[in-house]
């Protein structure tokens, strides 16, 4: 019988493992032997709890629970499934989230960049300076310049599509945000008159205009 039930113990959870071929009563009580013997050792503690061996109901799975929290001073706060396919689905889920994040928060660069340097973060930026033609910068989130944009700017690294970029001075070398790239237009001669202006993806194209109130209200976070 001792093979009936094996206790696993690691940092943040214990792992159940059942007989496969042995009848669910009998394990019930065999469960219940083991940890009312282990009560001491497992101490009190607040735990996930995962299952191996054996395949067992919903109800079955939250009857043992029960039978465990009443034979020691464990409390099991989550059952942890070992499911590939359902790993992938939280695992993406959460990655989506944090995206969502970066693109809702954001820091602060004070400075200006000059050609050959670079600045890749994983949120949005809002840069105090100007970003001089040959430095580039890479945001997962949104971009905001509070000077002049003369250098490249990759917006929405990750994939974003609603990341935007906005500067005080908008005259890039080149804007991309997600997969689409937008380069700039031959720069007429003659003095330029400086407008703050965004950088938006619409329908496969990366539109410019000036920075107006309508056009804040169509911003997507």
């Amino acid at each position: 019988m001792n093979d009936v039930v094996v206790i696993k113990g690691t940092k943040s959870g214990i792992i159940l493992v059942l007989k496969p071929d042995e009848e669910y009563d009998v394990l019930k009580k065999e469960v219940a032997a083991k940890f009312k013997a282990s009560a001491a050792f497992l101490g009190e503690a607040q735990k996930a709890l995962t299952f191996q061996g054996k395949e067992l109901t919903d109800k079955q799975k939250l009857e043992l629970i029960d039978i465990i929290q009443e034979n020691c001073r464990l409390s099991i706060v989550c059952i942890m499934e070992e499911d590939e396919k359902l790993e992938q689905s939280f695992r993406k889920s959460i990655e989506k989230k944090l995206q969502q994040q970066d693109c809702n928060t954001g820091q602060f660069f004070k400075g200006n960049l000059r050609s050959g340097q670079v600045l890749d973060v994983e949120t949005s930026i809002i840069i105090i300076g100007d970003v001089k033609a040959g430095a580039k910068v890479i945001s997962k989130g949104n971009v905001i310049i509070l000077g002049s944009l003369k250098g490249n700017v990759y917006a929405g690294s990750a994939g974003n599509k609603n990341a935007f970029v906005v500067a005080l001075d908008m005259d890039p070398m080149q804007i991309r945000i997600a997969d689409t790239i937008a380069r700039a237009p031959d720069r007429p001669k003659g003095k330029r008159p400086k407008e703050t202006k965004i950088a938006f993806w619409e329908d496969g194209n990366i539109y410019i205009e000036p920075l107006d109130k309508d056009v804040m209200n169509d911003i997507r976070l």
